[in-house]
């Protein structure tokens, strides 16, 4: 089953012919897009006091959002405003919910991807696979702005705006929902966004550190020039990670997870002292109580072109005075 999945998923680059097989559940899958997303836009949605910004994709697989997120957290507070960022916490499971992430939350209970961006930003972070209650929730936390990780498609969570993230080099696909394709909605869909954001034009995912996975010990990037690395990774698009390291230099010999893989020790049964391990940051907080002296993650930024960054901010102070009014 592994291996037909794999392949239907390699299909989804080449020409649709090759998952048309898949035509009865296609057809499922778009009904359903197609009531789900008509149920929701005539129903009524509960607005909040503050602005809601939804920051996703219609593709299947990792786009760069989380350091998207990352930066407009910190752009938000440039302009004054207190943010805070509400996730579903896919791979997480916590005995009761919202969630509000504190010190004493393990990654278990929230998922990698929340675990990361309230260690890294410090700000209220509400996890719920109901959204609308994590957006309550965080509210009561003070924040004047709300950025949502994923939940393009969680209509029930009503938005002011939405900025929808694509993969520059793979985009959309063959253009086909799910499952002859990668799309989760109709490429028509980024017709209805505030803001399109392709990452490897609009803006780009740049490594900025390369820390010690057990001590927290920084090297210079450049110390990865002409080394030979095992490179291991559980994200979306586990190619955009090792050609990361090869720009920097690094040779590569890539060991890639399912997205949101639950590391344990016995994955890493490969690895020897004389030969450095490199992963992802997200990843890497799933492995902190084991992690070995030669195991490092990269830390990475997103860095926006001039004229994105421009949009960004003209969004976020269009935002600012709704937001504002809560502070």
């Amino acid at each position: 089953m592994k291996k037909l999945a794999l392949r239907i998923e390699q299909n989804w680059y080449k020409s649709a012919w090759y998952n048309l097989w898949l035509l009865p559940l296609w057809l499922l899958v778009a009904l359903f897009t197609f009531l789900k997303r008509r149920f929701f836009l005539m129903s009524s949605q509960k607005n909040y006091p503050v602005p809601v910004v939804v920051v996703g994709n219609i593709t299947v697989g990792g786009t760069g959002k989380t350091p998207l997120i990352t930066y407009l957290v910190e752009q938000s507070r440039q302009l004054g405003l207190t943010p805070g960022v509400i996730s579903r916490g896919y791979g997480g499971k916590s005995h009761c919910y919202p969630l509000s992430l504190t010190p004493k939350t393990t990654v278990s209970e929230s998922g990698d991807e929340p675990y990361l961006l309230y260690h890294r930003l410090g700000c209220p972070v509400v996890v719920d696979p109901n959204r609308r209650q994590a957006a309550e929730k965080a509210i009561e936390q003070g924040v004047n702005i709300i950025f949502s990780d994923d939940g393009m498609q969680h209509y029930a969570l009503a938005r002011d705006a939405e900025i929808l993230v694509v993969d520059g080099k793979r985009r959309f696909g063959n253009g086909w929902l799910l499952p002859i394709g990668p799309l989760r909605e109709p490429v028509s869909r980024q017709q209805s966004v505030d803001l399109i954001l392709v990452n490897g034009s609009d803006f780009t995912v740049q490594a900025s550190a390369l820390i010690n996975a057990k001590t927290g010990t920084e090297l210079p990037l450049e110390h990865l020039s002409n080394l030979e690395v095992d490179a291991v990774c559980g994200i979306g698009n586990p190619q955009r990670f090792e050609q990361t390291l090869q720009g920097l230099g690094a040779i590569t010999n890539l060991h890639a997870f399912a997205d949101h893989h639950a590391f344990t020790i016995e994955d890493f049964a490969f690895s020897t002292i004389n030969k450095m391990l490199v992963m992802t940051e997200k990843d890497w907080v799933k492995c902190q109580s084991f992690a070995e002296d030669h195991w490092w993650y990269l830390k990475v930024d997103a860095v926006l072109e001039d004229a994105s960054q421009d949009k960004v901010i003209t969004l976020l102070n269009e935002l600012s005075n709704k937001g504002q009014k809560n502070g």
